[in-house]
């Protein structure tokens, strides 16, 4: 097959691509390069498959005609690109909204006008529940949890976009159901919760557990926004990158949907907890200071994976401990490739 990998170089994006070239197919990567570590996991992509790999630079928001033509032969588009962080939305709304919102209808537009109609899958985010205020959260064992969602957020939770970059994460994943409903593209969105695992260049906005990794391993100082009690169910990118292709492979089931995708209610993790897993693995006590809650933060979301798992047979394999080991793993075994980037 031909894949385009639309922010290919990113940490999902790379990942991805791997995984599509370990199996043979053609891997086209569409890529701007801005963010860090792009260049780095380029270089580990370049590395690994001398063949089957093709890089083309361009940017979603104004490279209408190159997007155009790297879809126009592909039997499925990955959607990737994006500005990934709230309170960076919150300080440049436009900029947020251009790469966000504007790109993502590019690529629609991009697939739609070439008359070629590849499966595409889109990585949304759990922000488009936005703070559901209505469900009530208590404390349990010196966690946030929900009193009465055991097994977390399902997709019929209704949408409440916050902050800008809820807004246009929200807008590309609506245009992507509608895209299916009106010209019958077929598209997938994933609404994704806390991923993390290999080849992510995490900073303090966004990728917290790959971000208190490496500052772990650094001895850098960390700041925990908020009181450091707040929940997330998180998943390892290889369960991911499998959740991607079953849908793929089930997308007469799967067109035009959105899924919930996370680790769910038994794969889940507070900040708190990820400190007392890296101060085992690393073998010593990390510093870390409290300051106040950030705009957009939501003290817990945990998916309700059920729909994945009835409509395409996915589940998550990776526990939680044994992937914050893997990830402590893969950051020590590249110290220098993280000095290159943060340093």
């Amino acid at each position: 097959m031909n894949i385009v990998v639309i922010g290919g170089a990113g940490f999902i994006g790379c990942n991805v691509a791997d995984y599509y070239l370990k199996n043979k197919h053609g891997v086209t990567i569409f890529d701007n390069f801005s963010r860090k570590g792009t260049l780095q996991n380029l270089e580990w992509l370049l590395k690994r498959h001398k063949d089957n790999l093709t890089v083309a630079q361009g940017d979603v928001r104004i490279d209408c005609g190159k997007l155009k033509s790297v879809v126009s032969k592909a039997d499925i588009v990955f959607h990737f690109a994006a500005q990934v962080a709230v309170t960076t939305s919150v300080v440049d709304p436009r900029e947020d909204f251009e790469i966000n919102a504007l790109g993502t209808f590019n690529v629609l537009e991009a697939i739609r006008q070439s008359g070629n109609k590849p499966i595409v899958l889109y990585s949304s985010t759990n922000k488009v529940y936005g703070g559901m205020e209505h469900v009530k959260i208590v404390e349990r064992n010196g966690e946030y949890d929900y009193e009465n969602l055991p097994l977390g957020v399902a997709e019929s939770e209704q949408l409440d976009f916050h902050s800008p970059y809820g807004c246009s994460k929200g807008t590309a994943d609506q245009y992507m159901i509608d895209y299916s409903r009106i010209y019958g593209l077929r598209t997938i969105v994933f609404r994704q919760s806390c991923i993390y695992g290999y080849r992510q260049f995490g900073v303090e906005d966004q990728g917290w557990v790959a971000h208190f990794t490496i500052s772990s391993m650094f001895d850098r100082p960390l700041t925990i926004y908020g009181d450091g009690k707040q929940v997330r169910d998180v998943l390892f990118i290889d369960d991911l990158v499998r959740a991607y292709d079953m849908a793929i492979k089930n997308i007469n089931v799967t067109a035009g949907k959105a899924y919930n995708i996370g680790g769910g209610p038994n794969k889940k993790m507070s900040l708190l907890s990820l400190i007392g897993y890296l101060e085992k693995f690393f073998g010593k006590k990390l510093t870390y200071t409290f300051s106040n809650w950030r705009p957009g933060d939501q003290r817990v979301f945990v998916c309700d994976i059920r729909k994945a798992r009835n409509e395409f047979g996915w589940e998550p394999k990776i526990g939680v401990e044994e992937g914050v080991r893997l990830l402590a793993a893969w950051v020590k075994e590249n110290k220098e490739e993280f000095k290159s980037i943060y340093f």
